[in-house]
Formats: C-alpha cells, sequence, structure tokens
C-alpha cells in the first residue's frame, strides 16, 4: 500500500506541470489575435541605387566629403562668426533643441514604465466614539489608530512590451536628435547663402554705380558735342535715357542689397537692423568638390535626414513588438508590509504586523478589437516610416547628383563667360575712343556699352550661383556630419546635443 501511495503522489507531482502548462495553453488560446495584421513597407536596397552614369562626366575622388567646418572653404572669416551667432539665438536651433528635451522625457517615461512602483504611507487617526456607535452602547469613548505600511507593484512584462515601448521611445529621441543636427546644418546652410546673396547683389551694385557713371560721361561728351555743333539733338536724348535706365539700375541694386540686410538679420535671430550690422562680404570662392564614389553607401551615414529617417523606422520596429505584446497574458504582482495598531506601545509588536502579496494574471478575451486596430495603425505608421525612408534616401542621391553636375556646368559657364566679359571691356574701350575721335557714331558706342553691362551682369550673377549651388552641395553631402562619429549620449541612453558642433562623446559620457 505504501508503494502505491508513492506512486500517486509522484503522479501527481508531474500532472500539476502539466495541468500548469495545459492551463496556460488555454489563456493564451483564448488571447485576442493579430493575425493578418502585418506591415508592408521594405527598405529600398542601397545596391539598388547608383549615381555613376548620371555623373560620368565628373571627377570621381576616394572620399572627398565636406568638413564639419566647411564654410572656411568660401575664404570669408566673418561668415563662420555669423553662422555661429545664428546656432546660439536663432529660434529655430531652439525649437528643436525643445523637441529633443520632449523626447528625452517621453524616454524617462517608458523606463519609468519598466520599473517596480514603490509607495509609502502612514496613519494616525483620533476619535470619540458616541453611544451609538459604541456595541455595549456607553459612548463616550476615545480611540486613536495607527499604521505604517508600505506597497510595492511591479508588471513582471512576460513577453518584453514594455521594453520594446522603451526601446521604441529611445530611437525617437535620436530620430530627434538627428533633427538638431539637421536645423543646424539647415540654418548654417541658409545663413551662408544669404551672405553670398549680399556678396552677389554687393558686386551688381558696384556695376549699377560703375554703369551710371559711365553714361554720365557720354552725356556729358553728347553736350559738349552738341554744343559744338558736331552732334544733333538726338544723340543727347539717348544718353539721357541711358543715365535714367542706369539711375533706375542702381536705385534696384541698393534695394537688393537692403532686402538681403534684412533677410540675414532674421536669420541671425535678432531682426532686420543686425543684417545692417554686418560688413560688406569679402570676394567669396566657391568650394568645388568632387563626387565621391561610394555615394550611394556612404551618403546613408553622412545625410542627418538619413539617419533620422531610418531610426524612425527601427523606432516604430519596436512600437509593433509592444503592440503585439498587448494581444498576451500580462503578470502583475502587488504586495503590501505594514504596522497597525490602536495602542502606541504595541505598534511594532508581532499582532501589529500584517502583510499581503497579490499576484494577478491578466488576459484580454473581447476588447472590440481595439488592440487589432491599434497594431494596425503603428503597422501603417511603420509602412510610412519605410516609404519615407526610401523617399529621403531616392531624394538625397539625386540630389547630390543633380547639384554636382550643375556645379561643373556652372563653372564651365563661368569660364565662357569671363573670356565674354573681357571682349565685351576691349570693344567699349575701342567704341570709346574711335566716338571722342570722331570715327564713329554714338550708337556703335551704347551698343558695346549694353554688351559689357550684361556682361558684366551675367558674370557676377552666375557667381553667385555657382557660390550658391556649392553651399546646396554640401548641405546635399550631409554637411560634415558623420554617424560614425556617434554624438554624445549620457549613460542611460539618452540623447545630449545642445552643441551641434559636436563631433564625439565627451569625457564623462558614453557613446551607445
Amino acid at each position: 500500500m505504501k508503494t502505491d501511495n508513492g506512486s500517486q503522489a509522484r503522479r501527481g507531482r508531474r500532472a500539476r506541470p502539466c495541468a500548469a502548462g495545459l492551463l496556460l495553453a488555454a489563456l493564451i488560446s483564448g488571447c485576442a489575435s493579430y493575425e493578418g495584421i502585418e506591415p508592408q513597407g521594405e527598405m529600398i536596397p542601397l545596391n539598388r541605387l547608383s549615381a555613376l552614369q548620371a555623373v560620368e562626366d565628373v571627377t570621381i575622388s576616394a572620399a572627398n566629403w565636406p568638413d564639419r567646418q566647411w564654410w572656411n572653404a568660401m575664404g570669408d572669416p566673418h561668415l563662420e562668426a555669423l553662422i555661429q551667432e545664428a546656432l546660439a539665438d536663432s529660434p529655430d536651433m531652439d525649437i528643436a533643441l525643445a523637441r529633443l528635451r520632449s523626447a528625452n522625457a517621453a524616454v524617462g517615461q517608458a523606463r519609468a514604465e519598466r520599473l517596480p512602483t514603490i509607495d509609502g504611507s502612514a496613519t494616525l487617526s483620533r476619535a470619540r466614539v458616541s453611544e451609538v456607535d459604541d456595541p455595549q452602547g456607553q459612548g463616550n469613548l476615545y480611540s486613536t489608530s495607527r499604521g505604517f505600511s508600505s506597497s510595492l507593484d511591479y508588471d513582471v512584462d512576460l513577453w518584453g512590451g514594455r521594453r520594446a515601448a522603451w526601446s521604441a521611445a529611445l530611437g525617437e529621441a535620436r530620430a530627434t536628435e538627428i533633427d538638431l543636427h539637421e536645423a543646424a546644418l539647415t540654418l548654417s546652410v541658409n545663413v551662408a547663402r544669404a551672405y553670398v546673396q549680399l556678396a552677389g547683389d554687393y558686386a551688381l551694385l558696384d556695376i549699377a554705380r560703375q554703369e551710371l557713371e559711365r553714361a554720365q560721361v557720354i552725356d556729358t561728351t553728347n553736350q559738349q558735342l552738341q554744343q559744338a555743333g558736331l552732334s544733333d539733338q538726338s544723340v543727347l536724348l539717348q544718353s539721357r535715357s541711358s543715365v535714367s535706365t542706369a539711375r533706375q539700375t542702381l536705385e534696384a541694386a541698393e534695394q537688393a542689397v537692403r532686402s538681403d540686410r534684412i533677410s540675414l538679420g532674421m536669420l541671425l535671430g535678432k531682426g532686420p537692423d543686425r543684417g545692417f550690422e554686418v560688413e560688406r562680404p569679402q570676394p567669396l570662392s566657391p568650394a568645388l568638390l568632387s563626387l565621391p564614389s561610394v555615394v550611394s553607401a556612404e551618403l546613408i551615414g553622412r545625410r542627418p535626414d538619413v539617419i533620422a529617417a531610418r531610426w524612425r523606422v527601427e523606432s516604430l520596429t519596436q512600437q509593433i513588438k509592444a503592440d503585439k505584446a498587448r494581444f498576451y497574458p500580462n503578470l502583475n504582482l502587488s504586495a503590501m508590509a505594514g504596522f497597525g495598531s490602536r495602542l502606541g506601545s504595541y505598534f511594532f509588536s508581532e499582532s501589529a504586523k500584517s502583510w499581503s502579496v497579490s499576484p494577478a494574471l491578466s488576459l484580454p478575451i473581447f476588447e472590440g478589437g481595439r488592440l487589432r486596430a491599434n497594431l494596425d495603425s503603428t503597422e501603417a505608421d511603420y509602412d510610412l516610416a519605410v516609404a519615407r525612408y526610401n523617399q529621403t534616401v531616392i531624394s538625397a542621391l539625386g540630389t547630390v547628383a543633380d547639384t554636382i553636375t550643375t556645379v561643373q556646368s556652372l563653372d564651365r559657364q563661368r569660364q565662357a563667360l569671363e573670356k565674354a566679359r573681357d571682349n565685351a571691356q576691349q570693344a567699349f574701350d575701342l567704341a570709346i575712343e574711335r566716338f571722342q575721335a570722331g570715327i564713329t557714331n554714338y550708337l556703335q558706342v551704347l551698343s558695346a556699352q549694353q554688351q559689357l553691362f550684361s556682361a558684366q551682369q551675367s558674370l557676377v550673377s552666375l557667381n553667385s550661383q555657382l557660390l550658391d549651388t556649392s553651399i546646396q552641395l554640401v548641405q546635399a553631402l550631409g554637411g560634415g556630419f558623420d554617424d560614425r562619429l556617434n554624438v554624445p549620449h549620457t549613460p542611460g541612453g539618452y540623447p545630449q546635443a545642445p552643441n551641434p558642433q559636436t563631433t564625439g562623446p565627451g569625457p564623462d559620457q558614453t557613446s551607445v
């Protein structure tokens, strides 16, 4: 009989784990299902992207990427000071920093959800019992109750949903951090482009002044010739018309400079008057860049917008995991321990102790489709993030190819225009000499003057366009940002990028 009882006990012990497993399987089978909900987006393979044919006529270098201080190649020390001023004072940077702080706060909230909650409470109450409330019917009794307790609440996170939610928040914070660098790059590029525009309009202003001086000199000569009877009234009227036109061109050029200064002051975050304090730019030189041979692959780690888009895809990948974990049973553990007594001397006695442990298993059985709808929405956001990433990558590569071919074409056009300007200058000088010698008429002088003015204006405008396109190429190539030079993070993983010029971790920080 003892043997039979022992066998039954062993069978019972074996049966209990099996029963627990069957119970767990039954619970899981009763969960809401996410069957049929899967993301559709696929990140585009880099080997499908190429720009070599589009730039086959462009000089290819081994790895000629912009430097982080790329504006130094423009040859004007004042430009660097203006860019640093804009990075420090522009509201655009304040907006990006505020968004980063908000994203970091979301990371902290998600991290806190993974940790247990511990609360403590202490109570002391003094009461008088009336005759009605006294079971003995005497009343006029006084009582004092004392209590102290501590409680713990912990979500076991069986399926890693809370961890995935924390990872999703961290991914979004990383993307927001890269947005800060993108904002800094965009702001510095806009300041440089406004500075280039100011330099170009100053050059056009110089030409307009020269044109007015030439027109006035010719008008004076015509007046003298008419007074001497060597010219008729029509020639004088033509020269005076040229003076009026030159004055109008000069006024337009002066207004362009004023508008440029106002725009620059706004970019610096100081208001219009700040732009009028900026010194006239020195002659600037475009930083002609060649296209790295591995641009399609390297661009992924050098364009802030591409990197941010990639982080957002990763963030939503983690959010999908968090949403799927809600379909499964969840275990929550609650515990309480404390003391309670009406007599102060017995407050910490054995009889005053109290404690409880309350594990709770929750299972979604019917929730009206909310979990499926929430997961479906997150996966749609994932597909959208993937599509935006693919769009950003394709657009980035296309912008690089188009911009660098434009730079090369503008450089060749500039060389041709410089020859045209020199020839027009020689033709004008010769026409003036012949006119003053009485060999030719004023119409030939006017024609040569117009050709020279047009050539000078075209050359200045082309130089400004070349400089502007060179700056756009710097932006298209990432402006010196490199994801391999990880920006600093605190040991807890929070992005920390108050200075957009930072290129590596500080002495007390850890790269993640």
